[in-house]
């Protein structure tokens, strides 16, 4: 596949050296210095687009490659009030969209777990949850893109809470979500069920990027001949 990569941070390195590892061509690199060549012309030159950016610029970037019926792979997270925007308009273009607030296989199977602990604990009442989530200092969105997953995956099981809040809970019926930035830290996610009896603690810790970047193109090549939205349970058969 000829790929865009838009974003070009760390995570769009390791995109491309796993991309070129996997026999693609990096068609296009956007970053912060030529964002003006994200443009229909330069676009036509691909067949799919890699997004990692930021909360502020991803809807557009999205939108564009839609426009331009260039399947694209979102994994910037943070804008999730204009997504379902986004897939809408796929959806009415003929595109492709995946977007996911997380690519790594773990992760993902990660989130399987949570939502089956999530539905056993759904009665057990003398059980209160909560999250947290520890990443590296350059993530720019808080609470983590996971962590707002895993808490929404509670929140439709757990119908004694009624809200997830980035903070200590104020009362009984939040899910609080701590967020701690600490350098290095590629991400760690605890959901831990307290009562007075015991513990009940899941945890998924990723030791380097590799993984998020490995699921990101996997994506990519799950889509580019597709039609539609996607999620990463189908690419990876959950």
């Amino acid at each position: 596949m000829r790929i865009a990569l838009i974003g070009y941070g760390k995570m769009g390195k390791m995109i491309e050296e796993i991309a070129v590892e996997r026999g693609h061509q990096i068609a296009l690199k956007i970053h912060t210095d030529n964002r003006e060549e994200l443009i229909k012309e330069n676009l036509a030159k691909t067949d799919v687009a890699i997004e990692f950016t930021s909360p502020h610029s991803a809807f557009n970037n999205v939108m564009k490659c839609l426009d331009c019926i260039v399947p694209v792979v979102s994994g910037s997270t943070g804008w999730n009030d204009k997504l379902e925007e986004a897939k809408q308009y796929c959806l009415q273009k003929n595109g492709s969209l995946l977007h996911a607030s997380n690519f790594s296989i773990g992760v993902n199977i990660f989130f399987q777990i949570n939502q089956l602990l999530a539905k056993l604990m759904a009665n057990q009442n003398s059980y209160d949850v909560q999250l947290k989530e520890v990443h590296h200092t350059q993530k720019l969105d808080a609470p983590s893109g996971t962590a707002v997953t895993l808490a929404e995956q509670i929140l439709s099981h757990i119908t004694r809470k009624d809200k997830w809040v980035n903070a200590e809970a104020s009362n009984e019926q939040e899910l609080s979500i701590i967020s701690q930035r600490i350098d290095p830290a590629p991400g760690t996610h605890h959901v831990k069920y307290t009562s007075d009896i015991d513990d009940i603690e899941i945890i998924h810790t990723a030791h380097n990027r590799k993984s998020f970047a490995l699921g990101a193109v996997l994506a990519a090549e799950y889509i580019w001949d597709k039609k539609g939205v996607f999620s990463m349970k189908e690419v990876l058969g959950l």
